[in-house]
């Protein structure tokens, strides 16, 4: 039995025995756990200032719009250039953007419109790292290992997202909002350590001479053309950008309808990466093609019905517990269609792929953040999320009528070849 129990540990994290993999992901634990503290943080002072539903959907509006402008050429840049300079780069440039928003809060020189710019600088640095992160997996560990690097990669952002809300609601209380936007700009130094001390060995790349804006068309018709990568990230565009945006509306859960703190604001988001973190440990494990396929059911459905319940709440254990139903299937869906993707992909179309998929998972936020934010100022929050919650259970009827049309196509064809493994 011991020896059994330790087999699966070390398949759990057999990704960490690559170095580069080890310290990237220590350096995004510490600075993830800042992130969130920031984002809890940056939602409570809106609130706090306005009081308005519908300037929390702008806030995230202009925290994602960059993402939905800029990040297929974030791909490019990364298909293109040394992907740990990039990464330096990005993310010295968020320690400065939560520098700047932590002085003028101590100032107390900050205001809604100022929140505003700044989330909007931070989205346009974040259009260009987050699929240079995306990218910069593989070439850490290799592709045998690349599903269960994402796996843990998902797990580091929900144990960040566990304890950095829970840390930002006692220091909200406490200390107020500038304390988490100081803490979060020291964090950066963990993940600029650890990329600073992780080697690469250079490939070189025969990149054809071309425009950007030719060599970004050319990421574009691949991903269009390849019919399972069609498929799932136009699902996860639509799934996405409206019932993903649950987060925004979390400070009007927690101050109008549950009269609650600062420290139960804190404890919902953490409650949703809690069931996050339970499904990111799910898919260490080696999954096939069909355990695949039926986590993007599961996920939908399960998220689905745990955000319909959590939007007509009002008892702070029933909303925590629905948190983390809603938590568990949102990750579980997302962490299978990034693996799913990544397997059916060219490594010199990774970048620019992969900046798709950030586009529809969260360059599509601002205009879901914009619409439900004007919805819960109209009709409400609880209505509001239970559009997310259809939205969400409308994608679970999609990929199950998906799987039968594979299945009875499978039936009819024998598997003989890689491609026809993947998702149709």
């Amino acid at each position: 039995m011991p020896q059994s129990f330790s087999s699966a540990v070390a398949e759990t994290f057999r990704s960490l025995r690559h170095r580069n993999f080890r310290l990237y992901w220590l350096g995004q634990l510490v600075s993830l756990i800042g992130t969130w503290m920031q984002s809890v943080a940056q939602g409570w002072l809106m609130h706090r200032l306005t009081s308005s539903p519908f300037m929390l959907g702008l806030l995230g509006f202009c925290q994602f719009t960059p993402v939905m402008l800029f990040s297929l050429f974030g791909g490019v840049l990364a298909d293109r250039m040394d992907k740990r300079r990039l990464l330096i780069f990005t993310q010295s440039g968020m320690m400065i953007q939560a520098v700047v928003m932590a002085l003028l809060t101590s100032l107390h020189r900050i205001s809604p419109w100022g929140l505003l710019g700044l989330a909007f600088l931070f989205g346009i640095i974040n259009a260009f790292d987050l699929p240079a992160r995306q990218t910069f997996l593989i070439e850490m560990v290799g592709k045998d290992d690349l599903a269960n690097a994402i796996a843990l990669n998902s797990a580091v952002f929900n144990v960040a997202r566990v304890i950095g809300p829970a840390i930002a609601g006692i220091l909200v209380a406490t200390m107020g909002e500038d304390g988490c936007f100081w803490l979060n700009a020291a964090s950066y130094l963990a993940v600029l350590y650890g990329l600073w001390r992780i080697r690469i060995e250079r490939v070189r790349r025969h990149i054809e001479e071309v425009g950007t804006l030719a060599h970004l068309r050319e990421g574009i018709v691949y991903a269009w053309n390849h019919e399972a990568i069609r498929n799932l990230l136009l699902l996860l565009g639509v799934t996405a950008g409206l019932g993903f945006q649950y987060l925004i509306l979390l400070p009007v859960y927690t101050r109008d309808l549950l009269h609650a703190g600062p420290q139960v604001y804190g404890l919902l988001v953490s409650a949703f990466g809690v069931g996050s973190l339970f499904s990111a440990a799910v898919l260490t494990r080696q999954l096939d093609r069909w355990a695949l396929r039926r986590s993007l059911l599961v996920g939908l459905l399960v998220s689905g019905v745990g955000m319909g319940c959590f939007a007509w709440s009002r008892a702070v254990w029933l909303s925590c517990a629905m948190g983390l139903l809603a938590g568990f299937g949102l990750i579980l869906y997302v962490a299978a269609t990034n693996t799913m993707i990544q397997h059916s992909l060219e490594d010199r179309f990774r970048g620019r792929v992969m900046s798709l998929y950030t586009l529809m998972l969260i360059g599509t936020a601002p205009l879901g953040a914009l619409l439900l934010g004007a919805v819960a100022q109209r009709f409400g929050a609880p209505i509001a999320t239970s559009l997310s919650a259809l939205t969400l259970l409308g994608g679970a009827l999609r990929v199950s009528y998906r799987l039968r049309v594979i299945a009875a196509r499978e039936a009819q064809r024998p598997v003989t070849s890689p491609a026809a493994e993947k998702l149709g």
